[in-house]
């Protein structure tokens, strides 16, 4: 795999994510809206830098921690997961937790389109990384022509 944990490291912030824990209503939803644009970039090692080296995740029937897992997990999903366009909603919040409700649509290479709904949990240490990531999701047939998310 190309990408080091050299490369996934370098944040423009050093050991630090901002907006830091404990959160507020506008820092809460700010880390929302950051975690969606990073996402939307479908970019496993960006997305990959916002989290602890050994940052725990169960994806779905997927459990495993780490950066490296997080990157290989994301290339898998988006090599899949075609034209991925995401929406994340903030849920609730307390402390260093946020929890966010979410839907995304994509297309398999045979052309049949999802809507994929789901919650995530996540858990943040002191500089704003994420160390923990919980997540349950449902993939949902549509029809092109039923595309919220173009």
């Amino acid at each position: 795999m190309p990408q080091t944990i050299t490369a996934i490291s370098t944040r423009p912030y050093g050991d630090s994510r901002p907006p830091l824990p404990p959160f507020t209503q506008a820092t809460a939803t700010e880390k929302v809206q950051l975690a969606e644009n990073a996402w939307n970039s479908k970019d496993p090692v960006k997305v990959a830098g916002a989290y602890t080296l050994d940052s725990e995740w169960r994806n779905r029937s997927e459990i495993f921690s780490g950066r490296e897992k997080i990157i290989e997990f994301l290339t898998r999903k988006w090599d899949k997961e075609l034209d991925y366009r995401l929406k994340k909603e903030l849920w609730c919040f307390a402390a260093n937790r946020i929890a966010v409700t979410f839907r995304y649509e994509w297309h398999d290479d045979a052309g049949q389109w999802y809507r994929s709904y789901g919650n995530e949990l996540w858990e943040f240490d002191d500089n704003g990384l994420m160390r923990r990531r919980i997540a349950s999701i449902n993939d949902k047939p549509i029809r092109e022509t039923d595309r919220e998310l173009a």
